[in-house]
C-alpha cells in the first residue's frame, strides 16, 4: 500500500533528515512537505495525506495544535507529533490530540514502527 505523508517542519535541514529516513523505509511512498501550519493545513485539504510527521516547536502554531486541526480535517490521518521536548504535559496533550509521540532525534525504527502502526490501522478502516 502506498501512501502520502506529509512532513511538516520550519526548518528545511530537519524536513530532509525525515524524508531520508522516510526512503530508506518506504521510497515508493509520496512525501509532500511544509514548512508552517498554514501550508499544512492547505496540502491537507488539497492532497488528503494518508500521515502526517509534524515538528512540535513551530512558529505561530505549535504541532499539538496543529495535529488536532489536521485530525479534524481529516479523521483518517495518522499524525506524528515529533520533538525533543518529552515533557509529560506535551505527550499527554500530542495523546489527547489523537496523535503519536516520537522523540527526537528520530530514529529509523521509532519511525517505522509508527508507520507501520498506521498502515495496519489504515487497512483494518472501512474505505
Amino acid at each position: 500500500m502506498t501512501c502520502k505523508v506529509l512532513i511538516v517542519d520550519d526548518s528545511k535541514l530537519a524536513r530532509m533528515s525525515v524524508v531520508k529516513v522516510l526512503r530508506t523505509l518506504h521510497a515508493d511512498w509520496k512525501r509532500i512537505e511544509a514548512a508552517n501550519a498554514a501550508e499544512a493545513l492547505e496540502l491537507t485539504k488539497e492532497l488528503s495525506p494518508d500521515v502526517a510527521l509534524v515538528d512540535f516547536n513551530m512558529p505561530g502554531k505549535d504541532g499539538v495544535t496543529l495535529a488536532g486541526e489536521l485530525r479534524a480535517l481529516n479523521p483518517r490521518i495518522a499524525v506524528a507529533v515529533i520533538s525533543a521536548n518529552r515533557q509529560v504535559n506535551v505527550i499527554d496533550r500530542t495523546q489527547t490530540a489523537g496523535a503519536a509521540f516520537l522523540p527526537k532525534p528520530l530514529t529509523e525504527s521509532a519511525l517505522a514502527e509508527f508507520l507501520d502502526a498506521a498502515r495496519r490501522q489504515r487497512e483494518k478502516e472501512p474505505k
